[in-house]
């Protein structure tokens, strides 16, 4: 196989494992979607899904591909990565980000699939700038801006759904406060169907985009398409829009059903109102992330939109215990992810050595 052949091959290949975890983050996260319509009994989990999978697809005539961008062109330095060994950076990073996420599903943890595929990828980019330089500082291959941006809303987009589910939740109680229970419901399960909708469009919109970002990259990597002159990605062919909200799509129509339960049962109660306030405010949360092009978590984003609806209700509400134990699984996704990726590049460069291919 000559050389032209087996990179090819490899960026073929690289594009096939990231639309995996593109299917994987659709699985992974389904529960983000569906768990609290599913909870309140609106919809039965094969609809709900069906339901969920359907805006995941959609969400590509809506955003455009801002964070896509960022993950392409502002998280890390390709360019300071050998040529050779770019494809193998990426190839690690998709591999580690699968493997982690598959983790945390078996475990049932609600845990973030953006943040194991950033974290795999700097992983792996630190590895091979640490095999070709030695142990020097791995941070000229981050890019700061990208990192300080995604970092930040670790915690602000738990942090803003929070607010937002708090505070949708007391103008409800207010608004409705002389309005019976049986109404209020009848209302609020109407209502859900189109708070869900309007949170799985965000989900599609801002978790697609990460695998297009690999994608694109893969294809420069490869000689396929080149960077613009200030060094971010090129326009995003259509094909490779479509194809990673049709993997994403699939993911979520096959539910992640480990972690709906957590989701829609073991932090808070929620009836049919709790449900509409929290996906509202995760879904207002994801729509700004996705149009300033921020790569968010829809696991952090719900999760906190959640918690504030609880909050709301009254503080003991919350199971904390069960939210402690998701914020600890929170902390460990970069690093977890970032060392399983640097393993797996050293695997791949053993493969390489070996064989002298993939």
């Amino acid at each position: 196989m000559d050389g032209q052949t087996a990179a090819f091959s490899l960026v073929v290949f690289i594009i096939f494992i990231a639309l995996v975890f593109d299917y994987v983050n659709g699985f992974h996260d389904a529960a983000n979607s569906i768990a609290t319509v599913v909870a309140t009994r609106v919809l039965s989990p094969g609809a709900a899904v069906a339901w969920a999978a359907f805006f995941n697809f959609i969400a590509f005539a809506v955003f455009g591909t801002a964070v896509a961008k960022t993950i392409g062109s502002d998280m890390v330095d390709i360019a300071k990565i050998p040529g050779d060994d770019q494809l193998f950076v990426l190839l690690a990073a998709v591999i580690g980000a699968v493997i982690w996420n598959l983790i945390t599903w078996y475990a049932g943890l609600p845990t973030s699939s953006s943040h194991a595929l950033v974290g795999a990828y700097a992983g792996s980019a630190i590895a091979s700038f640490f095999w070709h330089y030695g142990l020097t500082s791995p941070l000229p291959v981050l890019k700061a801006a990208g990192w300080i941006k995604t970092i930040s809303f670790i915690v602000l987009s738990p942090l803003i759904g929070m607010t937002l589910g708090f505070m949708l939740m007391v103008a409800v109680y207010w608004i409705f406060h002389r309005v019976s229970i049986n109404r209020v419901d009848r209302v609020f399960r109407v209502g859900q169907l189109f708070s869900a909708a309007a949170f799985s469009l965000g989900h599609g919109g801002n978790d697609a985009q990460k695998t297009m970002g690999i994608m694109m990259i893969a294809l420069v990597a490869g000689g396929y398409h080149a960077m613009t002159p200030d060094g971010k990605l090129p326009e995003i062919p259509l094909w490779v829009v479509l194809s990673a909200h049709t993997a994403i799509g699939l993911g979520t129509l096959s539910g992640g059903w480990r972690i709906v339960k957590t989701m829609g049962t073991k932090i808070v109660k929620l009836q049919p109102v709790g449900g509409f306030c929290a996906e509202s405010a995760g879904a207002a949360t994801l729509f700004f992330a996705t149009f300033t092009g921020i790569p968010v978590s829809t696991t952090h984003t719900i999760t906190g939109s959640i918690v504030g609806v609880g909050s709301a209700k009254r503080f003991s509400a919350v199971k904390w215990g069960v939210a402690g134990r998701i914020v600890w699984a929170w902390v460990l996704t970069i690093p977890m992810a970032a060392t399983i990726a640097a393993l797996t590049y050293g695997v791949v460069l053993i493969i390489e050595k070996a064989t002298g291919h993939i």
